[in-house]
């Protein structure tokens, strides 16, 4: 019998799993990695007994049986891989195991930090390519020793044909090194938590990436120091009994962020010094846990219950991975390893809306991920301009990358590239379409041209908030649905910058049937950073005087009213508001305004005086502006202008769906990650007896645009 199994079935000990089950019941026969699948020759059907027996980090999708003559050795051995058809089922990066971390405690790993097993460790962040071996790792530059050698061919041994088997006599090392590049003495773990608690900045080494470290208490220097006065830290805390020191979780939260991936959870939050240092002017904090052998020694060094972990990167570039480059951060001292790092990633970002997971960031822990679309097509989605990642659609399947970042930078688009080309040779993908942003000045579109010319493949320019929609419809296996897409700004059909928009859609057309209010983008991109341009448009087309601007501004800033593109954001609308009402002035980090919104909509109650009206699908909304900046119940008022846009959206995507028999209502865009605008949004659909559909595993916000885009590609080629 030939038995193919496929599914998440490389890196997580299967081969040895599935040893231990044929040797058990005396079957004969081999095991290997065979590209995609792991490929089982034997005498017995032992498919049973394997089910009964997995590794906790496989995950099966479909198993084949083929009847055919036993040829085979005697006894069972596991043989090595094949090149096979392509394909991912290299698990993510999984946080050390409890087993691991007892080996930490004593014995010859007693203390070693690289220490992991089948069940557990770096996978994703060291692999170069499949099948996973140890010479397409990191680990392929330390040589097994003796001991780990027998660990290594030991059915016995949770450790038996782990690859990246190492230990202090034969694998990677930590080094300490002052801000100078000279290294320091004594144990490079214990010396840094003690620098740390001295209130020094350092730099750690870990896996995917690197992060810049701090007591909680200096998070005023840090802010001083690294120039980021405003936008929210992640603190990682020393275990889950710490996590309510800072934060009140759900159930749900709690699961996920005890979770193999160890993702950072944003959590309501305690209100003290240090949270709100942390995350100034919000509701949130953003809370993971140790998921290194590191990182639990760190903290086994470490006094306290929390450090600061942030990703050590110059702005607005990608994290940095080179030890060298590292040193121009300018940190106090540096806790870095001699394993390279080959596939670098962020830590992964999310929040819960009831029990569906909302990624603002997908990566460390949560990629390589994929979902299953029904095509054999080949097409490549390479995103929009922020928070990008690449889609890649192969045999079936459309798998994502990780973060990459925001695409301004070289050295974002390059990681783009890289990242990319990686997982086409790992998926065996040949594109017959690349599909990019219909905005003309994105920065990956050269890059997407020369992939298409690399392959001989199409060029589709996709509309930004039809992707949003393709995404959530392909997520969610619907064929057609009415999509609100509200984010900050997407480039619309009509060169207007879209954000409010309600879609009829499916994979291979879409219809605008509503929008919120044009209102000029004074300067274009200059307005979404300088959000007082925002308020002085709503003024003036209020027939206002804007009391915060001089003559002269006043002046030129008139002239370009008539000059300017317009824009329908439901993001810009509320940076007009936070503007208006005190809570934001100054726009320092991506999506600040309305982040600091969403405590006054969490707080506010509807009141009268916010009525809005549609003429001919364009929802009115600057008119609610008129007088606000004097309210002293500025909650209310936050929210009751909130509130009538979003319910005006939701009505007219209800009305187009009761139009043509459409059951649902979807919401996407960066703007849903806001729990109460979600919230109206749901109680407006539900009201009319429609449901309301969200994401859970594409990121809501242009970390989805690629999903969407390789959605309608392979509905093209179809």
């Amino acid at each position: 019998m030939r038995i193919s199994i496929r599914g998440t079935v490389q890196g997580v000990g299967f081969r040895p799993a599935v040893f231990r089950v044929a040797s058990a019941v005396g079957a004969n026969g081999t095991v290997r990695n065979d590209g995609s699948v792991v490929t089982i020759e034997t005498d017995k059907d032992i498919v049973d007994d394997i089910m009964r027996n997995l590794p906790p980090l496989a995950v099966i999708e479909s198993v084949n049986r083929e009847d055919v003559p036993y040829k085979g050795p005697e006894g069972f051995r596991v043989i090595e891989s094949s090149k096979g058809a392509g394909g991912v089922s290299i698990p993510a990066d999984t946080a050390i195991c409890d087993r691991c971390l007892r080996d930490m405690t004593e014995g010859r790993r007693k203390g070693y930090p690289f220490t992991t097993c089948t069940d557990c460790g770096a996978r994703f962040t060291l692999m170069r390519s499949l099948p996973y071996d140890r010479d397409k790792t990191s680990l392929d530059e330390f040589p097994m020793c003796q001991t780990c050698k027998k660990e290594y061919v030991d059915p016995e041994d949770r450790r038996f044909h782990h690859q990246t088997v190492c230990c202090p006599e034969c694998g990677p090392r930590y080094f300490l090194f002052d801000r100078n590049g000279k290294a320091l003495s004594g144990d490079p773990i214990t010396e840094f938590a003690s620098m740390l608690s001295e209130g020094r900045f350092g730099i750690a080494k870990s896996w995917g990436g690197m992060h810049i470290c701090s007591v909680p208490e200096r998070i005023p220097e840090l802010r001083e120091w690294y120039g980021r006065k405003q936008k929210p830290f992640a603190i990682m805390v020393r275990n889950a009994d710490s996590v309510t020191k800072y934060a009140l979780p759900t159930e749900k939260e709690m699961e996920r962020l005890t979770s193999p991936g160890r993702p950072i959870v944003l959590l309501k939050k305690i209100i003290n010094d240090i949270t709100e240092a942390t995350s100034p002017g919000l509701d949130n904090i953003g809370i993971f846990l140790p998921h290194t052998g590191m990182q639990h020694l760190l903290f086994n060094a470490y006094g306290g219950d929390a450090l600061v972990m942030t990703s050590a990167n110059m702005p607005g570039e990608p994290m940095i991975l080179d030890d060298r480059d590292v040193m121009s951060l300018g940190a106090d001292m540096y806790l870095l390893h001699d394993q390279k790092i080959i596939n670098r990633a962020d830590d992964t970002v999310l929040r819960m809306y009831g029990d569906r997971t909302f990624y603002i960031r997908k990566s460390r822990g949560s990629t390589p991920s994929y979902l299953d679309v029904g095509s054999d097509k080949s097409v490549v989605g390479i995103g929009a301009q922020e928070n990008l990642a690449a889609a890649v659609a192969a045999g079936g399947r459309m798998h994502f990358t990780q973060h990459i970042g925001n695409g301004e930078s070289f050295g974002v688009t390059d990681y783009l590239e890289k990242a990319t080309d990686s997982l086409i040779g790992m998926t065996g993908c040949t594109p017959e379409i690349v599909a990019m942003d219909l905005h003309p000045g994105y920065a990956n579109r050269a890059y997407g041209r020369r992939l298409a010319e690399r392959y001989g493949a199409e060029i589709l320019e996709i509309q930004h908030h039809w992707a949003h929609g393709a995404a959530l419809l392909a997520e969610n296996r619907v064929g057609r649905a009415a999509i609100i897409a509200v984010d900050g700004t997407g480039y619309g059909d009509d060169g207007n910058a879209w954000g409010g928009e309600v879609l009829l859609c499916d994979a291979e057309c879409y219809r605008r049937t509503a929008h919120l209010q044009n209102i000029p983008l004074l300067g274009g991109e200059k307005a979404v950073r300088d959000i007082r341009r925002l308020k002085f448009a709503v003024d003036r087309l209020n027939g206002e005087r804007s009391s915060f601007v001089s003559d002269e501004e006043d002046a030129i800033l008139g002239k370009m009213m008539g000059k300017s593109i317009g824009t329908t954001s439901l993001g810009r609308l509320l940076d007009t508001l936070a503007y208006s009402l005190g809570v934001c002035s100054i726009r320092s980090y991506d999506g600040e305004p309305a982040m600091k919104m969403e405590p006054l909509l969490s707080r506010g109650r509807l009141i009268p005086g916010f009525e809005t009206e549609t003429r001919k699908g364009e929802i009115m909304t600057a008119h609610m502006f008129k007088g606000i900046s004097e309210r002293k119940d500025k909650a209310n008022v936050a929210y009751s202008i909130v509130h009538a846009a979003a319910k005006a959206l939701a009505d007219e995507a209800c009305s187009a769906a009761e139009d043509e028999g459409i059951r649902y209502v979807g919401v996407t865009g960066g703007v849903s990650y806001s729990r109460p605008i979600c919230d109206i949004f749901k109680n407006v659909v539900s009201g009319r007896g429609l449901e309301l559909m969200t994401h859970d595993m594409i990121p809501n916000g242009d970390g989805g645009i690629s999903a969407g885009q390789a959605a309608i590609a392979l509905r093209r080629l179809s």
